[in-house]
């Protein structure tokens, strides 16, 4: 099965302060019916590149079997760590880049790398509020996240609704 994961995150301008993640999956059944699925969430103190991880892990954790998966992002960090080849680059060095600088988000990118093992993923890279429908919609639910009053720390909470 083919599944497009669409992510983005925001968080406000802030380091410290709120931020959400949106993500929409989108795959067809056997049936040849189109199907979709939204996760929105949000937290305190963070950054924009913890929000775009979150929204690929939690697009990734929902997926119940091993799929053909396209992630589309508009974040460059999310999409050069895999297809420039940081990752790779990061675990040979453990997990420090070549200024031999710890990784940031490190809890994230394991938790990553652990959700996309059993899929064959890609990553693609839009640039963000160019006329991607689905990506703007991401937009809009991780800024509703962002600006929830209402957060709780989602670190270790899946992604809810499973789907496939």
């Amino acid at each position: 099965m083919f599944v497009k994961i669409f992510t983005d995150g925001a968080a406000r301008g802030n380091p410290e302060g709120p931020g959400g993640y949106g993500c929409i999956l989108q795959y067809v059944d056997s049936k040849g019916q189109l199907h979709e699925r939204e996760f929105s969430a949000g937290y305190k103190k963070t950054t924009n590149n913890r929000m775009e991880l979150m929204a690929v892990i939690v697009g990734l954790e929902a997926l119940t079997k091993p799929c053909e998966v396209e992630v589309i992002s508009d974040s460059k960090y999310v999409t050069d760590a895999f297809n420039q080849h940081w990752i790779d680059g990061w675990l040979k060095r453990n997990w420090h880049n070549s200024a031999k600088q710890e990784v940031k988000n490190i809890d994230l990118w394991q938790r990553l790398l652990r959700a996309k093992q059993p899929h064959n993923v890609t990553f693609t890279w839009v640039k963000g509020h160019a006329g991607h429908p689905e990506n703007e919609r991401c937009d809009s639910l991780a800024t509703t996240a962002a600006d929830c009053p209402d957060k709780k720390n989602l670190l270790d909470d899946v992604a809810g609704e499973v789907i496939l």
